[in-house]
């Protein structure tokens, strides 16, 4: 299973919307353009195609996690 079809299916398994998917990706300061991020789900045989690399679906889990559950608290030790 390539990460083009990682996405797509959690693109679909969470309703996520393409506008979504951006701002998710800004949540880790990584930019997308629409035209690129649709390029990520075409067919592996259309001309327009673009294979989505580790670091766009790492960069997209990691923002899911800040969009889902919001940013980490930095823990503060305590003496």
């Amino acid at each position: 299973m390539s990460n083009n079809d990682i996405l797509k299916k959690l693109r679909v398994a969470l309703h996520l919307r393409n506008d979504e998917i951006i701002e998710i990706l800004k949540l880790v300061d990584f930019r997308i353009t629409t035209s690129e991020l649709g390029a990520l789900f075409r067919n592996d045989d259309h001309p327009n195609f673009k294979p989505c690399g580790d670091q766009i679906l790492r960069n997209f889990l990691n923002g899911l996690i800040i969009f889902k559950r919001g940013k980490r608290e930095e823990i503060t030790p305590q003496n």
